[in-house]
């Protein structure tokens, strides 16, 4: 990637990611915290990547975050920040990479709310010299004052005096500078501060010595800014995620019964018109077809789900397909590559892994499909199961078109049962069913007589 050309030059992007983050009370670093699944750093870079090209800026437990770039962000450079002095010391960290744009902006990477509008509104506002974000918030506590005057500054929480407290407008973190001034500018920074760091707020004053602008620009929605610092401020952010992503859909048609019980991840999407019932949650890479039903407090994750498909309440669902007109649950669970065809049904207490459901076919009730492949309109009794694995290797179940697995079968993998075939309940299946034949393996009943009377006497008093 190159850098992007906007009026007046390149411009960079320079994330600062290296703090430990001690509130959040975690062995991970703040801004890997999850989000909708999605760790938090996921949300800041997709708002500015399209601005130009980006460096992350990492310290504690840096390793993380430079592994989860590499694989899902791999045009992203990283930038070490060994001794963690403020993010003044960030921004000299990354001085010789900020050195190739006439522009860097730099942005906390804890802002998980923020969207693509933020950028362009600071680029659009931006004259020169440095352009920062501001807000308005009623409880200022925790954020560096914004202190206008002949020479306006910011003025971190720990240093502001009591009457600079009250002031409610307050530094969002985002700022967008020209680069050769604030090259010039971090090297008069000091740490003659509360915290012993070097404040990249500082530079603001600087900028205004060099006779250049330093311009605050106000943010109408202080939400889109809200940092996250401790667990119940990530809670609250994600709150407000998941509310943005259900307005979303409900304004493309998606009726949800209850919006405020429902979690929808980021790369979700509804091809139309749906029914979401309350305690649904989907997740990953899922597509949800034309006029499909979600039960209630079912789960979805990397899921294609058709159009016209029916779940019942409580269905677990990963990684796998239900194609047009398809039902399941309730309470079942579908893994591993699963492919429900059409029509096709999976009921209760039913565990489906790394199979195929063939068109029409039926797996109503109690029973396990492991590594299996049905055909059409097959109906299996309660109680089935594939016998996939011996104990060292897995192996392949295939039943063709138009078989009935009698209730309580066992299939003893590798088997195949032909089309049309059948098996009697309570059968325990080991080898090839050729085709329209019943197969029948269980051990011929025997009768005790007076089994019930000789147990009865043999009985003592103290074991009843």
């Amino acid at each position: 990637m190159v850098a992007m050309e906007k009026a007046g030059g390149s411009v960079g992007i320079l994330v600062l990611a290296a703090g430990k983050g001690t509130r959040m009370k975690s062995e991970s670093p703040k801004v890997m915290q999850p989000l909708l699944e999605n760790p938090m750093l996921h949300y800041v870079l997709k708002a500015f990547g399209s601005v130009g090209e980006t460096a992350v800026v990492v310290g504690h437990r840096g390793e993380m975050v430079q592994s989860y770039l590499s694989r899902s962000w791999p045009d992203v450079k990283t930038v070490w920040q060994r001794e963690q002095l403020g993010t003044g010391h960030a921004v000299m960290e990354a001085q010789s990479w900020i050195s190739r744009f006439d522009k860097v902006l730099v942005v906390n990477g804890d802002m998980p709310l923020m969207t693509e509008e933020i950028p362009n509104s600071l680029l659009e506002a931006h004259e020169g010299g440095c352009s920062f974000l501001t807000m308005e918030l009623d409880d200022p506590e925790g954020y560096g004052r914004v202190v206008r005057g002949a020479k306006t500054c910011i003025v971190e929480q720990k240093d502001c005096l009591p009457e600079q407290r009250g002031i409610k407008e307050v530094n969002a973190g985002v700022y967008l500078m020209d680069v050769v001034p604030l090259l010039d500018s971090l090297k008069g920074l000091g740490r003659k501060n509360a915290q012993g760091e070097y404040y990249l707020v500082d530079v603001i004053e600087a900028f205004q010595d060099l006779g250049l602008p330093a311009k605050p620009v106000v943010v109408d929605d202080p939400d889109s800014l809200l940092g996250v610092n401790d667990p119940a401020g990530l809670a609250q952010v994600g709150a407000i995620l998941r509310d943005r992503y259900v307005a979303k859909w409900m304004a493309a048609g998606v009726k949800f019964v209850d919006p405020k019980s429902v979690w929808i991840g980021p790369d979700v999407v509804f091809q139309g018109e749906a029914m979401v019932y309350p305690g649904v949650q989907i997740w990953g890479n899922s597509t949800v077809g034309v006029n499909a039903s979600l039960g209630g407090f079912s789960v979805l994750r990397d899921v294609s789900i058709g159009e016209n498909v029916e779940l019942q309440g409580y269905c677990f669902i990963e990684n796998s397909t239900l194609r047009a007109g398809s039902k399941a649950g309730p309470f079942c669970y579908i893994r591993q590559e699963s492919v429900v065809e059409e029509k096709g049904f999976v009921g209760k207490f039913v565990e489906v892994k790394k199979s195929l459901i063939g068109k029409g076919s039926k797996v109503p009730h109690l029973s396990y499909m492991g590594d299996a492949s049905l055909g059409a309109n097959v109906n299996i009794g309660a109680g089935t199961i594939t016998c996939n694995y011996d104990g060292k290797s897995k192996h392949p179940t295939t039943i063709g078109d138009g078989v009935f697995v009698g209730s309580d079968t066992m299939l003893v993998a590798p088997v195949t049962l032909g089309a049309n075939s059948m098996t009697g309940a309570g059968s325990v299946i080991t080898k090839d069913v050729p085709e329209g034949a019943l197969a029948i393996g269980r051990a011929r009943q025997r009768n005790i007589e007076g089994w019930g009377k000789k147990t009865t006497e043999g009985s003592r008093d103290d074991d009843k």
